[in-house]
């Protein structure tokens, strides 16, 4: 189940990065990926912790995904999300016991989200890009 999301985001262009009380990553396709939790983003030479509870504005960091592909998607054991981009940068949402953390959906709807505790639903239909 861990490897069905890099069917979903695997190769898939960032087009935008929102902040806020949430990270909105759009990618073409299109696919959202949504934070509402907090998350990390590690570069080849710092990283940065983001809690969307408190708001924020994208960093540079941030901003600099657009334009690049995700090289690689997971879904870890725990039920975590890391997403590496070809920039180097890797994005890492860990599982939460009180709320959904990460969510991917289309516009036709959500492909799959992390419930709290960990557990990660998929849509009846299945992942697709």
């Amino acid at each position: 189940m861990q490897n069905l999301i890099a069917n979903v985001l695997d190769g898939h262009r960032v087009e935008s990065v929102k902040g806020g009380f949430q990270l909105d990553i759009t990618l073409d396709g299109p696919v959202t990926v949504r934070v509402e939790n907090e998350f990390r983003l590690a570069g080849p030479s710092e990283v940065e912790h983001f809690y969307p509870d408190l708001t924020f504005e994208p960093s540079e960091a941030l901003l600099e995904l657009v334009g690049r592909s995700v090289g690689a998607a997971r879904v870890t054991m725990a039920g975590g999300l890391e997403l590496a981009f070809d920039s180097g940068h890797t994005l890492s949402v860990p599982p939460d016991a009180r709320r959904a953390p990460w969510s991917v959906f289309t516009p036709h709807g959500a492909v799959c989200t992390a419930l709290e505790g960990g557990e990660v639903v998929w849509a009846a239909a299945g992942p697709t890009a």
